[in-house]
């Protein structure tokens, strides 16, 4: 029997945008934010101005109790704002700043209603949350053939969907705009919910689509929504802002999709994770943007609940120290000049690398994919295979890089200085040379 906390917010949102019931799971549907504890703790914490034996923390002289050993390396933080348990949707002033922040980000969103956002365990925690949500065993997710490999296991592996995928460059060496329409197209005449996952800047490709690219996704996308089909748009924005090219798209898809038809809902999943350089602190967010009837705000009031309520039937909440680093930090008047530095570094990098990659001494070894923006490029080897020449790489000449599938290199350049480039790619081709000899 479901929860009528579940049936309440279920009515909500259907009296909103009635397409949204049945893009939920089955989970999805049941969800509901509990009160029981959490809010008769809430309302302790107002009123119980005398006593109050609600809280599961430990507290000592009306205070957060804490060891020493741990406080010593928070100096200049109280324990209050980081040990103890954050709310399972985030902290309030988290959620606002960053909700501020994607508008500030993305001026199409100007005028456009979006939820708060949701805090996760870092975006990986994101993506899984949403997939609870919103998934179904069965369901089908549209990728490129060039993926995080991650997305298997979250999202086939633990949830049953199944991955359809498209090719991710076209001849020219764009996005292939005419793969993803045929693969909407044919998902499409055999379901009446289809999933799509973007992930730009690109992992592991590098790629970032360019402003046309992106209104022609936006374009085929939307025209699904109007011909009938259920569309779950869903940004993987990792690596937001780390764009290195004046022609690739500066805003998330996001914002050009949010609103745009009853039968599309956008999703956001981002974080701190890259845009502030913080991979340890694990704070992610799950932001919504519909179109609905009448008034948006109770609609996403109620699906933050079912996903709030979902984080805490799940990891209960992210962590508050995390959370607490980073309000201080975007609330620092200096932290946008520092961002800028640490993308000046990364954007030399990458530019160094497409001057190296010029050369035309490397075009018997490989062919480079497009790559114009996030941390990572890709090379199609030729004459030998990506494992035996990472093996070999590794164990002759100290050099790590990923091998994906049978002929891919992946080079992280983002965690390699500028002055190494060039000795990296010359002991790639050398390490070509060497397997080819060995043949």
């Amino acid at each position: 029997m479901m929860n009528p906390l579940a049936v309440e917010l279920n009515q909500t949102i259907a009296q909103g945008n009635e397409q949204l019931m049945s893009m939920l799971s089955q989970v999805g549907r049941q969800l509901f934010f509990p009160k029981g504890i959490l809010s008769q703790s809430a309302e302790a914490k107002e009123k119980a101005h005398r006593i109050n034996g609600t809280i599961g923390i430990a507290k000592e002289d009306g205070h957060t109790m804490y060891l020493e050993s741990v406080m010593h390396g928070l100096q200049g933080m109280r324990p209050s704002q980081s040990l103890t348990y954050a709310p399972s949707y985030g902290i309030p002033d988290l959620r606002k700043c960053w909700r501020e922040d994607l508008y500030a980000k993305n001026p199409s969103l100007k005028g456009k209603a979006i939820s708060l956002p949701v805090v996760t365990c870092g975006i990986t925690h994101a993506i899984s949350i949403f997939a609870e949500v919103w998934l179904e065993p069965g369901d089908v997710v549209l990728l490129p053939d060039m993926m995080w490999g991650n997305y298997n296991m979250i999202l086939s592996v633990r949830q049953g969907a199944r991955l359809s995928q498209y090719s991710l460059f076209n001849a020219e060496g764009g996005f292939n705009l005419d793969a993803l329409a045929a693969a909407v197209a044919k998902e499409a005449q055999n379901n009446k919910k289809i999933v799509v996952l973007l992930n730009f800047p690109q992992n592991p490709s590098g790629y970032t689509v360019t402003k046309k690219e992106a209104a022609g996704i936006a374009r085929i996308l939307i025209q699904a929504a109007e011909q009938g089909t259920q569309v779950l748009a869903v940004m993987d924005d990792a690596y937001f802002g780390l764009f290195y090219e004046e022609e690739t798209q500066k805003e998330s898809l996001f914002a050009l999709l949010c609103g745009s038809h009853p039968n599309l809902l956008a999703v956001k999943l981002d974080g701190a994770t890259k845009e502030y350089f913080v991979w340890g602190l694990r704070i992610g967010f799950i932001t919504y943007g519909i179109q609905c009837k009448g008034d948006p705000a109770p609609v996403y009031e109620a699906l933050e609940k079912k996903t709030a309520g979902c984080v805490r039937g799940n990891i209960s909440n992210a962590s508050h120290l995390g959370q607490t680093l980073m309000l201080q930090a975007m609330n620092d008047p200096d932290h946008e000049k520092q961002k800028q530095e640490k993308f000046g570094i990364l954007k030399a990098r990458a530019m160094k690398v497409k001057s190296v990659l010029a050369d035309e001494k490397y075009k018997a070894a490989w062919d480079v994919y497009p790559f114009n923006s996030g941390y990572f490029m890709c090379l199609k080897l030729k004459t030998v295979e990506a494992e035996p020449l990472r093996v070999h790489l590794l164990e002759k000449y100290g050099v790590g890089l990923i091998a994906l599938g049978k002929h891919d290199l992946r080079v992280a350049f983002s965690c390699i200085d500028e002055n190494q480039i060039q000795e990296l790619f010359d002991i790639v081709l050398q390490g070509v040379g060497d397997l080819e000899r060995n043949r």
